[in-house]
């Protein structure tokens, strides 16, 4: 079988998502074929993620029928060919904000669980807390140890559950305030990504803080943010401040790769029922009413404190909370794999002559 062949048995395996087949979408990057052996690059960008993992399943199903050893691996063109000496961040795949438009809402919680539950996927994570002023994911993973400092004057970031940490917590006292402006912001910001040793990332995951600052602006104007994770509670408050969030991420052009509702039904251990202290559904119907992808719901659950104070992430728990951590994790990584894959078919539909050229 000549590559002509495998490409037409590739046509008959159809991204679910972009409604297309993958050679159609312009998602096979190369072909080489020896023997009964067959090399494909697929430009496929979101790594563990589910939806991207079944759809080479599918491929390697595929050829195996045709008595070929498929060989996949993947790459997104655009992005690879960018030295790195011109990229931010040139080994991490892929960044993902995570933002709320107030506090109080839960955003490093869903921060910090998205990180765990990428690494429990088998991802390569790191988690960036921007939030300056206020720094606790340490706290939230239990992470005591202090960065390691290289002879290039470089931060070797420590690990926990998997995940490589960078926080200024790591570099200020436990109750000193952190009072600082626009332009410090900028700096501390930049030095704490790009002089620390991340080594390859599929994700680094960024705690921004709330609202709309100067934190936020020097990430979406310095980092090359693939999307953002827009957190908030089900009432009409943290609604009208998740709207903020969402205006400053399009005047940036930078993806939503959707909503999470966090605090949502408590269901009471005692009495049996459920209660909706902060509402239901809010963030359910801001992101249809903003067309924008909804995440999951995180429900009302002590275990979820609990598991921030103790510095255990609850979605590497049992249970139903946790399920609906790795949901929401599960959708991030399938929407980011999106996101490529969409830019990868619009980039070389507009590189193909029209019939009237």
């Amino acid at each position: 079988m000549d590559e002509a062949a495998v490409r037409d048995r590739l046509r008959t395996v159809e991204d679910p998502e972009l409604g297309d087949d993958i050679v159609s979408l312009g998602l096979v990057n190369e072909i080489t074929v020896e023997g009964e052996e067959v090399a494909i690059d697929l430009a496929l960008g979101a790594p563990y993620s589910p939806s991207e993992t079944a759809l080479a399943g599918e491929i390697r199903e595929v050829l195996v029928d045709e008595g070929l050893e498929p060989d996949l691996s993947a790459s997104i063109p655009d992005r690879d060919d960018v030295t790195n000496d011109e990229q931010v961040l040139p080994n991490v795949k892929n960044v993902i904000a995570v933002a709320s438009g107030k506090g109080g809402v839960g955003k490093s919680t869903v921060a910090v669980n998205l990180a765990a539950g990428l690494s429990r996927l088998g991802a390569r994570v790191g988690l960036f807390d921007a939030d300056v002023y206020g720094p606790n994911v340490p706290r939230m993973v239990d992470a005591d140890e202090p960065p390691m400092a290289t002879e290039e004057e470089t931060l070797v970031p420590p690990e926990k559950y998997g995940v490589k940490l960078m926080s200024m917590a790591f570099l200020t006292g436990e109750d000193d305030p952190v009072i600082w402006r626009g332009p410090m912001v900028h700096k501390v910001i930049t030095q704490l990504t790009e002089d620390v040793e991340w080594g390859h990332l599929d994700y680094l995951v960024i705690d921004l803080p709330p609202g709309t600052g100067d934190t936020q602006l020097t990430m979406l104007q310095t980092m090359p943010v693939t999307g953002a994770v827009i957190v908030t509670t089900p009432q009409d408050v943290a609604l009208d401040d998740a709207r903020k969030g969402l205006e400053m991420f399009a005047k940036h052009e930078t993806v939503v790769l959707g909503i999470a509702e966090n605090m949502s039904t408590f269901a009471c251990p005692d009495c049996g029922s459920e209660h909706d202290i902060f509402g239901s559904g809010g963030g359910e119907e801001f992101a249809e009413t903003h067309e924008m992808p909804f995440l999951g719901s995180i429900p009302l659950d002590p275990a979820v404190r609990e598991g921030g104070d103790g510095g255990t992430p609850t979605v590497l728990e049992d249970g139903d909370t946790g399920d609906a951590f790795r949901t929401i994790t599960e959708n991030v990584a399938n929407n980011t794999g999106i996101v490529h894959r969409r830019g990868v078919s619009s980039g070389r539909a507009s590189e193909t002559p029209s019939p009237d050229q």
